[in-house]
């Protein structure tokens, strides 16, 4: 890392930062100065994260599709911290894959845009009135590449990161001028427990299309999001940048 202090008295929530792409992203800002809130739905890493990053950190169990949680736990970070800096929407499932539409349920369905799209909008609308007060902030969506090229046997998942490059796009217009940068990063496959989880076909079918045939890895994801909420990202918003291993270029 070239710069330890880029994120110095700043403050920033990571949803779904307590394992894979919201873990990494998470030390990062820390290791870069940061003070880190880590919302997070099931909290049995919070111990043991709490002794990583020690004092002054917060892990806060959360839903992010209860918008009474999500109003609650900003409101209470608000108040200890006086604002909100950063926010990076990194909680998300991928739901039921390797199936053809006809084959999913609604249920599944509903709940993946449930957690992926409703979840990052309530957050987002929770921290925006104190972002415009203060006339500075930056959010980043985590969207992905099934949101651009849309993935055979996700159509859950890709329909809902389609919807949250959508939603930035929209968010990034409204609040161009409030000092408020709001952008997307829509990863190819990176290698965590939740790609680890998903059927082994659905992997090589998704690295299969990659360039340069590897999954992306949880540095280099931190590396560019990190990049992407800091201060020096100030004329860029309501983009989706992409980490595909050349994939997409559009």
């Amino acid at each position: 890392m070239e710069n330890f202090s880029r994120f110095k008295n700043q403050k920033a929530i990571v949803t779904g930062g307590s394992s894979g792409i919201g873990l990494a992203i998470a030390r990062r800002l820390r290791a870069e100065g940061a003070t880190v809130a880590v919302f997070d739905f099931d909290p049995k890493t919070f111990a043991a994260l709490g002794a990583e990053f020690g004092a002054g950190h917060r892990f806060v169990q959360v839903d992010v599709t209860d918008e009474g949680r999500v109003n609650a736990a900003v409101a209470g970070l608000v108040a200890e911290w006086g604002g909100v800096d950063i926010l990076v929407n990194s909680a998300g499932i991928t739901g039921v894959s390797a199936r053809k539409t006809h084959e999913i349920t609604f249920a599944d369905f509903e709940r993946v845009v449930r957690v992926n799209l409703f979840g990052s909008f309530l957050t987002a609308k929770a921290v925006l009135p104190g972002m415009v007060a203060r006339r500075y902030g930056r959010i980043l969506h985590i969207a992905s590449i099934a949101g651009k090229d849309g993935n055979a046997g996700m159509v859950s998942y890709s329909s809902s990161k389609a919807a949250v490059i959508g939603m930035t796009k929209s968010q990034g217009k409204e609040y161009a001028e409030s000092g408020i940068t709001i952008n997307a990063l829509a990863p190819a496959v990176i290698q965590t427990p939740l790609v680890d989880a998903m059927p082994p076909e659905q992997v090589k079918a998704n690295t299969d299309k990659i360039p340069m045939k590897r999954c992306g890895t949880l540095d280099e994801i931190a590396a560019m999001a990190c990049f992407i909420v800091s201060p020096e990202t100030s004329f860029t918003t309501g983009f989706t940048f992409d980490l595909s291993g050349g994939r997409a270029v559009y």
